[in-house]
């Protein structure tokens, strides 16, 4: 079964990535799996803190997770799995990799103004001569429609 690994993140171009890859694995018959990564900056340590920090961070991802998760569910017809790591995204996405061997393609969104960096992006590419899977990059601008027609 091939696996398509999406990263759940609060960009607008996530929204399409997830897209691609359910479409993709409903049609293939793979499956999905969602990676959000908590960066170190968001969780402070000391006085207790940082539990609290981190229970709410896991919260927000999974709700995050859920909406993308419940159309999934109805419309391809794909039961997504979820993955919550913490660190540096680049890194956690490189080490779930070497961990999954299932995992057939790996979906990311483009944001389509120039001006945005995208580290993740950018360290993907840094690295695609050693990873054990291709990379498919999703335009942000591209319509459903369009998406439904090349998946």
């Amino acid at each position: 079964m091939r696996k398509f690994l999406v990263m759940l993140d609060d960009s607008r171009e996530c929204l399409n990535a997830m897209r691609f890859a359910a479409m993709r694995a409903s049609n293939s018959g793979g499956a999905v799996t969602v990676l959000a990564v908590i960066p170190p900056n968001e969780i402070q340590h000391g006085f207790g803190v940082a539990e609290v920090m981190r229970a709410e961070a896991y919260e927000r991802i999974e709700a995050h997770f859920e909406v993308f998760a419940k159309w999934m569910r109805m419309r391809p017809k794909v039961e997504p799995e979820l993955v919550i790591r913490e660190g540096d995204p680049a890194e956690q996405l490189l080490a779930y990799l070497t961990e999954d061997p299932e995992v057939g393609i790996i979906a990311i969104g483009l944001n389509p103004d120039k001006s945005v960096q995208n580290p993740l992006l950018a360290r993907l590419l840094r690295e695609a001569a050693t990873l054990p899977c291709p990379i498919t990059i999703v335009p942000a601008d591209i319509s459903k429609e369009r998406l439904e027609a090349i998946t």
